[in-house]
């Protein structure tokens, strides 16, 4: 069953770079979600991607949403390279890979050929307004691809 939007978005608990337990439920109601699977860390797409949206995480506060990043590397690798990078939201770790498949954000196979790893994340970004409501999705088959950052941001704005 894929999600759609009008869905509810599923709940989740994973832990952040600080080891501690994070809910969708927990950040529901006080402001709109941005939620992002990307595939890896450290890897130079995904910096970009998370890099412009820190960058531009003023826009997002300004529409009243919380930027939350998952990904399926363990919390260890993350907190690592948040260290590094300093990114301003948080970090999840979806290790067991639980989530992504709920949200259908999971490649089979990454990069078949070259790579034919299994069950990584796919680039996505889902808003979820403050009831639970999912009211974007963009789910990309392609690892290089950056997601509509305009289109997401529009999304928010329909929200004011």
């Amino acid at each position: 069953m894929s999600l759609k939007v009008g869905d509810k978005a599923p709940d989740f608990t994973l832990k952040n770079t600080d080891f501690e337990n994070v809910s969708l439920s927990s950040l529901l109601g006080k402001k709109n979600i941005v939620l992002l699977f990307f595939p890896f860390v450290n890897s130079g797409m995904c910096e970009k991607e998370l890099c412009t949206f820190g960058d531009g995480l003023s826009h997002y506060s300004d529409l009243n949403a919380q930027v939350v990043a998952v990904s399926v590397d363990s919390a260890f690798s993350q907190k690592l390279w948040v260290e590094k990078l300093k990114f301003p939201f948080p970090l999840l770790s979806d290790f067991n890979k639980e989530v992504c498949q709920a949200y259908g954000a999971m490649f089979d196979v990454f990069v078949p050929g070259k790579f034919d790893y299994k069950g990584v994340a796919k680039r996505s970004a889902f808003v979820i307004d403050k009831n639970g409501v999912i009211q974007y999705i963009e789910i990309l088959e392609s690892p290089g691809e950056e997601p509509n950052y305009e289109n997401i941001q529009a999304a928010l704005k329909k929200l004011q």
